[in-house]
């Protein structure tokens, strides 16, 4: 069942750009309700501002908005969304996790764990997750390192797809050799953008 969200962009996708206002009478939202979406879509990369309306009176200019560059991605929403309902089909959930262990391991690039102390394993660790997409962080704590994604990749489909965060525990773990545990999902941090955060146990 697609979300709000997801209505909001694939709305976005068809009509090329809208303002705030026709996006909450079509989806029949209040415009603060509709507002609150936006931004969260501008956080994660996927909404943006691309032109600007005059009014007819006085008044301010009427932003429109549309599809980022990191959304529209030549269709690959589409297909990731497509490709996850067949994995995820409700005769295969034992197969399920094995399958994503091995996009996990795809991901990876085929990489066996860093060797050596815990603090050269995150540093190869994050050093791939960049590469990825993630813009990852590590943090030393008392119970144990934590890594922090400062974006998340499948955004676009994650509200659809919450099993991509186990594939991203999967990834972790076989790029630490740590156990991986998802302490929060895109909740804001302290900069107010939406952020992942797992623990590592060894």
């Amino acid at each position: 069942m697609q979300t709000t969200r997801q209505h909001i962009l694939d709305y976005l996708d068809t009509e090329r750009s809208a303002s705030a206002r026709e996006l909450a009478r079509a989806f029949g939202m209040t415009a603060a309700n509709l507002r609150h979406h936006l931004k969260e879509l501008q956080a994660r990369g996927l909404v943006t501002v691309v032109a600007e309306r005059p009014a007819g009176g006085r008044g301010r200019p009427e932003l429109l908005f549309g599809l980022s560059g990191a959304a529209h991605a030549e269709n690959t929403r589409g297909l990731a969304s497509a490709l996850l309902h067949v994995l995820a089909a409700p005769e295969l959930p034992k197969r399920l996790s094995t399958r994503l262990k091995r996009l996990a391991e795809q991901l990876r690039g085929g990489r066996e764990p860093a060797s050596g102390h815990i603090t050269s394993r995150l540093v190869a660790a994050a050093r791939r997750l960049d590469q990825l997409g993630y813009q990852p962080r590590w943090e030393a704590r008392p119970e144990g390192p934590q890594i922090v994604l400062g974006h998340c990749p499948y955004a676009a489909i994650i509200d659809e797809h919450p099993e991509l965060c186990q594939m991203d525990a999967h990834l972790l773990e076989g790029l630490t050799g740590a156990q991986a545990e998802q302490k929060s999902k895109l909740e804001s941090g302290p900069e107010g953008l939406p952020q992942c955060l797992f623990s590592l146990k060894q």
